[in-house]
């Protein structure tokens, strides 16, 4: 324990220190004994504090949040993004089929969760169709309107609406936990990698499956027609052929209500899009379309004198607390799986996007462990499962959000909603959620733009997209998701080989070489980041990078933003390098000047490769804190 040298081994001292009595050792041993024990203490503190900080995000940037540099543009943006999400979440609650309050609850709870737990500054937390239809699936196979018939038959079936419903709810509660469980237990085993395993070709697939799935339900509600709502394989098709074997009974004025407010929305997001730099906020078409129609329904009576279907009764204030129904976890086990899977991949994919934009990270494993705990408890309250929203997320970054400020004060504007004036929306005609709901769809349907962008680039990725929508199409979202992932992944079996890092007994001083030995592809695109960083950081405390080498493959469109790339030993030189007075008088600390990229054995590399290649060569060309991260 006690050196030569006048030094103490530690373990040993604290070892013995466990089966001996304090007072058996002399003076200066007991005082090593309790110094050592007091440094143990403040690191476990230390690493207790970590835990805490890591585990509740908030504590890390509230004490220093800059008033005034972020709380306007925080302020304006949580208004803008809340206007957007009290249409929507009435709009999606029809899509979970659950009363439309509950998606009021939905874009209440789960968004102010999201403040203390989530790592992203920008993604908003919500309601969101693709999720919301899937509930819906599972509340209607739970739950049919055969069921609850009421003296009726085949031909003529009365049901017990207000009977179903409260049952739907129950069993979309319930789905709610089970998929808050599921996320934060695989956020606390750090599965946040399952994510990569949704490439982006399927996922856009997916979504546009999901969007057609999502249309289909509405037509019905724009035509003010009532047919029954189908799940499972062959459901778009069943859903259609319903839908016009009872076209003749057509309400003609919930056609023209939809029809205006879809051409009237379609107009504002043409409008906020063309002039998007020079509005200082988004028209919030969604809302003013709401508060008009909710108007003119209610002064001409439409429900009652032209049959035109509305929300219906909205209860003012906020439900007590409820334990979710455990009985039925088993039989919602695997749809709670795919849609926790799906949410968290939607969430963390433009978490992503937002992060890299505006120069900070995210953490995979908390996002899921955020998301968990925000569905989870959440679901105590009556609410059903949400995720981020494509649309919301950029009315809340480009309207000036900065922080987790934003969604705090967007839910509190849903809150005011439900506890003062909720009631207002009862004469809100459907139709007009659906014309909402259909009209956000579009950007979903633009995808549709990949394939020929991918029959150009890689037939493999292309491939997975056709096979991601069709198999969602026809077999349903939770069907196809399995087909996708299972196609996607045999797609890559032959190249999935483990990621082999080669290194030199010796290294030329300033240059380090970085070789992959299998193909580039979305299931191991973060593993290359993190083992080139790994490379890199022992080596340098400050970035000093000038050249990159690409040898053996070219990225298209990375070459543009360098300031010297090689390529198979050929250097072109975009412009004339200069240094700033800092780089030049300050002491460089990095002996590396040169990163070359051997992808040599590489023969492959799909759309997610490309990108990582692009945007790690960016960060270590132009970013001084990306060896730090």
């Amino acid at each position: 324990m006690l050196h030569s040298n006048g030094t103490v081994d530690a373990r040993a001292l604290l070892s013995s220190a466990q089966f001996t009595d304090l007072a058996s050792f002399s003076g200066r041993r007991r005082r090593e004994v309790r110094f050592i024990s007091l440094l143990f203490f403040r690191c476990s503190s230390e690493k207790a504090k970590s835990v805490v900080f890591g585990f509740l995000p908030i504590l890390t940037w509230l004490p220093s949040y800059p008033l005034k540099q972020y709380l306007f543009g925080d302020i304006v943006s949580g208004i803008s993004t809340g206007v957007m999400q009290l249409p929507q979440g009435l709009a999606y609650a029809m899509l979970a089929a659950v009363p439309p309050v509950f998606g009021l609850y939905s874009s209440f709870y789960p968004v102010l969760l999201y403040t203390f737990f989530g790592t992203s500054k920008h993604i908003s937390i919500g309601t969101f169709a693709v999720i919301s239809l899937m509930i819906g699936g599972v509340a209607v196979r739970e739950a049919p309107d055969s069921m609850f018939a009421v003296n009726g038959t085949n031909a003529s079936q009365i049901v017990d609406f207000e009977a179903r419903d409260a049952r739907r709810v129950e069993v979309v509660v319930a789905l709610t936990t089970l998929v808050g469980i599921i996320q934060f237990v695989l956020g606390l085993l750090r599965f946040g990698f399952l994510a990569i395993y949704l490439t982006e070709p399927l996922v856009r697939g997916f979504t546009t499956a999901a969007a057609v799935h999502v249309s289909v339900s509405q037509i019905k509600y724009l035509l003010g027609v009532h047919t029954a709502r189908f799940n499972g394989p062959l459901s778009v098709v069943y859903s259609l052929d319903a839908v016009f074997r009872n076209i003749a009974s057509t309400n003609v004025v919930t056609l023209i209500i939809g029809l205006v407010c879809s051409v009237f929305l379609y107009f504002i997001k043409d409008l906020n899009e063309r002039f998007k730099k020079k509005l200082p906020i988004p028209i919030p078409g969604e809302i003013i379309v709401v508060i008009v129609s909710t108007g003119i329904s209610y002064g001409m009576v439409m429900s009652e004198n032209y049959g035109v279907e509305v929300v219906g009764k909205i209860p003012t204030g906020l439900l007590p607390p409820k334990i979710p129904d455990f009985s039925v976890f088993p039989s919602l086990f695997p749809d709670a799986f795919t849609i926790a899977v799906v949410g968290f991949s939607i969430a963390i994919s433009l978490a992503k996007i937002f992060a890299l934009k505006h120069g900070y990270s995210v953490d995979g494993n908390q996002e899921l462990i955020a998301l968990g705990l925000c569905n989870f408890m959440s679901s105590f309250f009556h609410t059903f499962a949400v995720t981020a929203s494509m649309s919301r997320s950029l009315v809340q970054e480009s309207t000036g959000g900065h922080t987790e400020i934003a969604g705090l004060l967007a839910s509190l504007l849903v809150l005011l909603v439900v506890v003062a004036i909720g009631f207002v929306f009862q004469p809100l005609p459907t139709t007009v959620l659906a014309a909402i709901i259909m009209v956000n769809l579009l950007g979903m349907f633009k995808q549709m733009k990949d394939i020929p962008a991918l029959w150009r680039t890689s037939k493999i990725e292309l491939a997975i997209w056709l096979v991601s929508f069709f198999a969602s199409v026809l077999l349903g979202l939770d069907y196809g998701l399995v087909v996708a992932m299972s196609f996607a992944i045999l797609t890559s079996l032959s190249s999935y080989l483990l990621f082999v890092l080669f290194l030199k007994a010796e290294e030329c001083s300033g240059i380090k070489i970085f070789q992959s030995n299998t193909s580039m592809y979305f299931a191991n695109s973060d593993l290359y980041v993190s083992a080139l960083k790994a490379k890199v950081r022992p080596n340098a405390k400050v970035i000093n990078l000038k050249y990159f080498v690409f040898y053996g493959s070219v990225v298209a469109g990375a070459k543009k933003q360098m300031d010297h790339v090689y390529t198979n030993g050929q250097m072109t030189e975009n412009h004339t390098e200069s240094e700033s007075e800092d780089d030049f008088f300050l002491q460089r600390l990095t002996p590396i000047h040169t990163i070359i990229l051997d992808f040599t054995p590489v023969n492959f590399i799909d759309s997610v490769g490309a990108k990582t290649i692009k945007s790690v060569s960016q960060q270590l060309l132009f970013s001084k804190k990306a060896l730090k991260d």
